[in-house]
């Protein structure tokens, strides 16, 4: 065997170990060490690749931006479980309820914020299916354009700013930026920040949002019959009250979320400092419920526990397997096939997009920010592609992977809480039309770069 090959061939026997139910970190730290030992014995690997592991490790532990993950999601997981959800969407629907497709909207609005608030998929999407689908499929909705909402409405936790996606990705981005600018010779380069991500996503993301309500907006007057209004017996006629009570129930994590993101975008705390700020907050916010106690606050920090655990042991099993990779001269192999490619820079990235979209099938997105990122990330950004740019469309195509048939993870979330009536070829059928939002809002972000580029030129100009 050619040894070009031995790199493609590695890549290849995680993703089977993976689709064999192993865990993801020990995949792909047992995987590359065991072609590590077959290559060093054949002579294809010198083992000095692997002496550079303590010093990544290192870099691992004292790396501060990365301190904003376990803050972030100590943060999600506190206002999970302080019924902040269940309270919105309640109110949502009191407020929404009057219009054909009232409920939908309400789901989309409250998911927007439970993404700006927590930022974690699989949580967003479990809560709002078991709070909303029930409530949505007694009003008679349509069930495929109920889940449909639902499922998308979750992911917006991939884009809305403060995302754990994007954290992860401005870390990886960073180093790929710096590494892309040594290798143009380029001896002092710039830098990419998280904050830089955030503002970078912040307007693709609300456009996301806009396209999810015009398309309920057409589905109310088109099929009327598939979204209907819920029953002017049962709405909230005092409007006084209603108004008081959505202040109430709004306002509160409305300040959360400006507390964190306007710390980060007006350059008064790092990401890692608004992070704690939000956890601070979210305790605040909990305690205000009255859901705060000791019980409460040991079920969070086990969960953040464990979360973080598998976070950063995923981390450490790619850091291995980046090193064997390299080791075998993949770096090189996979720059040679990207600017070998007919089309240029489209054609590269066009590629580089497509197998993220179909590994995200086999591969959750922590996994291909740390595995695939720091591989096609210098090579991309060697071709002059904008840092901002790259990150949000990463994103956003996980985004839409997430909400892809058959094997997208929210379609699995939300597969495990729905009532068994509803079947999964309705869950398919709803997402569809999202699908076609997200790849147009992935067209129109490559047309226009400047959506993404814009607003952090603006700010930190």
């Amino acid at each position: 065997m050619s040894v070009e090959f031995l790199p493609l061939l590695l890549f290849l026997a995680v993703c089977l170990v993976l689709l064999l139910g192993y865990p993801v970190a020990f995949s792909l730290g047992g995987t590359a060490l065991a072609f590590a030992w077959f290559g060093t014995l054949t002579g294809h690997f010198d083992d000095a690749f692997l002496s550079a592991l303590p010093n990544r490790l290192y870099g691992i532990m004292t790396n501060e931006t990365l301190i904003a993950v376990p803050l972030f999601i100590f943060m999600g997981v506190m206002l999970e479980r302080s019924r902040v959800a269940e309270n919105l969407l309640d109110t949502m629907a009191s407020l929404f309820g009057p219009l054909r497709g009232g409920l939908g909207i309400s789901v989309t609005l409250v998911g927007m914020l439970l993404a700006a608030s927590t930022g974690i998929v699989g949580a967003t999407v479990v809560t709002m299916g078991l709070l909303s689908l029930p409530t949505m499929l007694k009003r008679n909705y349509d069930p495929g354009v109920s889940t449909g909402i639902i499922c998308a409405a979750g992911t917006l936790g991939q884009i809305i700013p403060p995302s754990i996606v994007l954290v992860l990705l401005g870390d990886v981005l960073s180093s790929a930026y710096q590494q892309a600018q040594l290798d143009m010779s380029i001896f002092s380069p710039d830098t990419v920040s998280v904050g830089d991500l955030f503002l970078g996503a912040l307007i693709p993301g609300l456009m996301l949002v806009a396209l999810y309500l015009i398309y309920l907006g057409a589905v109310a007057l088109f099929r009327p019959d598939a979204v209907p209004a819920i029953p002017e017996a049962e709405r909230e006629r005092d409007l006084r009250t209603l108004l008081v009570r959505v202040l109430k129930v709004l306002v509160p994590p409305l300040l959360l979320i400006v507390a964190v993101l306007g710390s980060i975008l007006g350059g008064l705390a790092t990401p890692t400092e608004a992070a704690s700020v939000g956890a601070v907050g979210a305790m605040l916010l909990a305690f205000s419920q009255k859901q705060l106690n000791l019980t409460t606050l040991k079920a969070v920090m086990t969960g953040t526990t464990r979360v973080t655990s598998m976070v950063f042991l995923i981390f450490i099993g790619a850091s291995l397997f980046s090193l064997v990779f390299r080791g075998f001269g993949g770096d090189e192999v996979v720059t040679d096939l990207l600017t070998g490619l007919p089309g240029g820079v489209f054609g590269a990235m066009l590629v580089v997009m497509l197998v993220m979209f179909l590994l995200s099938f086999i591969l959750d997105f922590i996994e291909i920010t740390f595995v695939v990122v720091p591989i096609v990330g210098p090579i991309l950004l060697t071709m002059g592609l904008d840092p901002v740019w790259l990150g949000v469309m990463i994103a956003i195509n996980l985004q839409t992977s997430f909400l892809t048939p058959p094997f997208g993870f929210a379609l699995f979330y939300l597969r495990g809480v729905a009532p068994p009536e509803i079947t999964t070829g309705a869950i398919y059928r709803g997402v569809a039309p999202f699908i076609l939002i997200q790849l147009l809002m992935l067209g129109l972000l490559s047309l226009w770069p400047q959506m993404a580029t814009w607003l952090p030129g603006i700010v930190y100009q």
